[in-house]
């Protein structure tokens, strides 16, 4: 036990038969690795949600957070004090950010400011299955493919470079999301 994550929601507009509808997409991020995972995406954002979300990602076998010794939030009214509750349960302990305190949050703010940059400004979510699938491949592309340091200002993968082997790009989202590399030796 010992690492510290982050958790946030960001909002995104999707088509939907009736029209357009707000989406909640809650978010949890390592602070050592980065390391993002999608905890859920919903329309309907409530506390018996929230709470069903808790315990998914706390449950002992396949729970992301089973190892988390503190998660840190904002003093969103959504973390109810039953979501606090299933977390303590858990070995989790909640840390609520100061009122108005934004730079205190920059890794999450960061993750969102590149997801919407590099994805979201860019696609019309065509219903809430066609969202989820365009947040997995960001989130896979953020992992494997995009260049970003971890808190020792390297990279998160070790270089390896074959110079005389062809570039290769690998497409995701329809070309939206590229990654250039060279075959390894």
């Amino acid at each position: 036990m010992g690492s510290h994550r982050r958790t946030d929601f960001f909002t995104i507009e999707v088509l939907t038969k009736t029209g357009l509808a707000r989406y909640f997409v809650l978010f949890v991020i390592e602070l050592r690795t980065r390391r993002v995972h999608i905890a859920g995406v919903t329309r309907d954002l409530s506390g018996a949600w929230m709470a069903q979300v808790a315990r998914n990602v706390t449950d002992p076998v396949g729970g992301f957070l089973r190892k988390t010794r503190y998660l840190i939030h904002d003093r969103d009214p959504i973390f109810t004090q039953n979501v606090i509750e299933i977390l303590k349960a858990a070995g989790v302990m909640d840390v609520k950010l100061p009122a108005r305190s934004p730079n205190l949050n920059a890794y999450a703010e960061r993750w969102v400011l590149s997801i919407r940059q590099e994805c979201l400004q860019r696609i019309v979510p065509l219903g809430e299955r066609h969202l989820r699938q365009i947040v997995a491949e960001y989130v896979e592309h953020y992992h494997l493919e995009r260049n970003h340091q971890g808190t020792r200002k390297q990279a998160d993968r070790p270089a390896v470079m074959n110079q005389g082997a062809r570039v290769k790009r690998r497409e995701r989202l329809g070309g939206m999301l590229n990654f250039y590399h060279r075959e390894a030796a």
